[in-house]
């Protein structure tokens, strides 16, 4: 029996868009991880991305030739038209496919899934475990009568690693060319790049997310253990030697313990190279030794939400911190010599002119590396979701404009045009700042000793392992090779 795994996220940027940036140049980690769960099983798995392929009638010469029994599709909302285009195609193809759809949208928005043709089974939650049990009750003629199958919660220290090869390998043959598994985004991070995730949920309560997170994951935060997530970096070291990596957490660092392990463990194996991962303004705050300690042992930055720079607004969203928190935590950024890359969000519902207006000072005023700003978008299970749904409020008429992209209208009662200038004038650096980078950037270039003593090591393969590094014992193989 012969599975094909589809990625159809093409909202962004379309058919044809390998290689740019973030959207169309990472693998994605749900079906990466149910390939390696259902491959060691001893599936044949493949994959189609339609990040690769030239249009729809390419798609549909691609699957023919691929000619699978069933095949599994993850899906966000925004990636409902792409899915269901898919799902038409290939059942006019090939009628007797089976077809498997999960993802979150199928689990926060169910009853809308449920009208979805052409789909005959859909997974909610976590799908490695579940996904593969389907695949063995096909297999042996048995397929389940119900069309809704939850997910099984696994230990995500017992799951394979994510089979990045299954990206990566697909991509070669439609041109992929770079020498790196995934595309880098910053100079802080330098190819080969590649991202990992240790854990999976969020402990926050904020309402642009929330319940939609506890829904998929559960409401308690599920981390790999410190080994494991070690012993993957040893794997991805020794298979791809990579330069930099990224940590795609909700928030890393809200187990404090954990990753003042990880930072241990991480010198303690000989890794030097740098990382990012997403954290929040009050943790920052609060652990500024674990931010020293951490700026240590590699990272290179940090992803932040600070969302608003209006306290009403902020408590609006339950982010449960401050402006001044906000600003504070910048300044901890820079003390440390990290990057900043900022995420912050205008037109939120309730918000007035005056208070995107905070926002756009604040984010002026921390002066970040990146500026990551959206037009706030309303997304199904969340309790700002309900909100704009319970005062009529939104503006959303097609599952594309689910994309955080700040370029069009997402709710009523928002002066766009305003918010269009206030997302570029937030954008436009302070003279001090401008100044202050600039000198930042010729000592970089031109004094700074660590970047020839790095471009050193690396010339002489310094950074690389000296020996192969075996699997730990005990641990399955496949954790090893997956």
């Amino acid at each position: 029996m012969k599975t094909t795994l589809l990625y159809a996220g093409i909202a962004g940027y379309g058919f044809n868009s390998l290689s740019r940036g973030m959207e169309a140049g990472w693998i994605s980690h749900g079906l990466a991880s149910i390939s390696a769960a259902a491959k060691a099983e001893g599936f044949e798995i493949d994959l189609i991305d339609l990040r690769a392929l030239q249009s729809w009638e390419h798609f549909r010469e691609e699957f023919k030739a691929r000619d699978p029994d069933v095949v599994g599709i993850t899906m966000m909302s925004v990636d409902y038209n792409p899915v269901m285009k898919a799902l038409q195609i290939m059942k006019e193809v090939k009628p007797e496919v089976i077809t498997v759809v999960g993802g979150p949208h199928v689990t926060l928005a169910l009853n809308d899934a449920l009208r979805m043709p052409n789909v005959d089974y859909l997974v909610l939650h976590e799908g490695e475990i579940t996904f593969t049990r389907l695949l063995h009750a096909i297999q042996a003629g048995r397929p389940p009568k119900q069309k809704v199958l939850r997910g099984i919660t696994p230990d995500l220290d017992q799951i394979p690693f994510a089979d990045r090869d299954l990206f990566l390998n697909e991509w070669r043959k439609w041109g992929y060319n770079l020498d790196s598994p995934e595309v880098p985004f910053v100079k802080e991070l330098p190819p080969p790049f590649v991202t990992i995730i240790a854990g999976r949920g969020c402990a926050y309560k904020c309402s642009f997310c929330k319940p939609g997170e506890d829904l998929i994951f559960g409401k308690r935060v599920r981390r790999r253990s410190v080994e494991n997530v070690i012993e993957e970096l040893k794997v991805l070291r020794e298979k791809y030697n990579f330069a930099s990596f990224m940590f795609h957490d909700d928030c890393l660092t809200e187990d404090r313990e954990w990753v003042i392990e990880f930072c241990r463990r991480y010198k303690e194996e000989g890794f030097n190279q740098p990382f990012f991962c997403q954290s929040r303004a009050d943790i920052i705050v609060r652990h500024e030794d674990m931010v020293a300690l951490m700026a240590d042992a590699g990272l290179a930055g940090y992803f932040i939400g600070f969302e608003s720079g209006n306290q009403r607004v902020l408590n609006f969203l339950r982010k449960g911190t401050t402006v001044e928190k906000n600003l504070q935590a910048a300044k901890i950024c820079r003390k440390y010599d990290l990057a900043i890359w900022a995420n912050y969000m205008l037109g939120i519902p309730t918000e007035t002119k005056e208070e995107v207006m905070d926002t756009v000072r604040m984010i002026r005023e921390i002066d970040p590396d990146y500026f990551s700003p959206s037009f706030f978008t309303p997304h199904p299970g969340t309790d700002l979701y309900d909100y704009v749904m319970e005062h009529n409020l939104s503006l959303i008429t097609d599952y594309d404009q689910y994309r955080r992209n700040p370029t069009e209208p997402k709710i009523k009662g928002q002066d766009y045009e305003f918010l269009k200038w206030a997302r570029d004038y937030s954008q436009k650096r302070k003279f001090k700042n401008r100044v202050r980078r600039a000198f930042k950037a010729f000592w970089e270039k031109y004094t700074d000793p660590h970047r020839y003593i790095r471009k050193l090591r690396r010339l002489l393969g310094l950074d690389r392992p000296q020996t192969p590094n075996r699997p730990q014992a005990g641990r399955p193989q496949w954790q090893a090779t997956g």
